[in-house]
């Protein structure tokens, strides 16, 4: 009985966690901030899928850029891999999102990198 039971609240909560889930359209590239907290610059990278870009020792990576479908100018969900010169080991590699940057942080004493937007055009 317990099985049946939960068969059908999944069945009935599937069509709840779909609709939830927003379409999103991949961009050919995005808006990268770096902030360097030492010197406190801030540089703003508009990279395509795949370039990468220096600020300071750190290389930005963007893999790719997504957007949502039914809304263009909204959030941005970018793949950034970033890693220092001369090392061939990521330091952050994964997906950050544009409204929140700290559910996915790259956490470094001297620099702080968030998505900005996806080039939708």
């Amino acid at each position: 009985m317990r099985k049946l039971t939960s068969v059908i609240l999944a069945a009935c909560l599937l069509p709840v966690a779909a609709a939830a889930q927003e379409a999103a359209t991949s961009a050919s590239g995005g808006t990268v901030r770096v902030l360097d907290k030492l010197n406190g610059s801030v540089t703003d990278l508009e990279l395509t899928n795949g370039q990468s870009a220096t600020v300071g020792r750190l290389v930005v990576t963007l893999g790719e850029c997504r957007f949502p479908t039914d809304n263009p100018m909204g959030d941005a969900f970018q793949m950034i891999t970033l890693q220092f010169e001369g090392n061939l080991e990521p330091v952050f590699m994964g997906w950050m999102i544009a409204s929140s940057p700290a559910v996915s942080a790259f956490d470094n004493a001297r620099y702080d990198v968030w998505p900005l937007s996806c080039i939708t055009s």
